[in-house]
């Protein structure tokens, strides 16, 4: 098997955004989810610059809003059917 670290990591973005939870309001608010998937992959979508550094005390990342709108449309695409 060969497998190919681009698709695993929109599977694990889109997988994030299932599992995602809002924190705070307004200008304030982020979005987070629970870092309980594989650390190559998170720290590659740390790298492309969707997420939080994964290298830290706390038990979920934080999405950027650029990783937050893909990781949503990355969950539509994989996840849901056509309307």
């Amino acid at each position: 098997m060969n497998p190919n670290p681009g698709k695993i990591d929109d599977a694990v973005l889109a997988l994030l955004h299932l599992t995602s939870f809002t924190e705070g309001k307004g200008e304030y608010a982020v979005t987070r989810a629970w870092k309980g998937h594989d650390w190559d992959a998170l720290n590659r979508l740390h790298e492309k610059g969707f997420i939080s550094d994964p290298k830290n005390k706390n038990k979920s990342i934080v999405f950027t809003e650029e990783g937050r709108q893909h990781a949503e449309d990355l969950s539509h695409q994989l996840f849901c059917d056509e309307m």
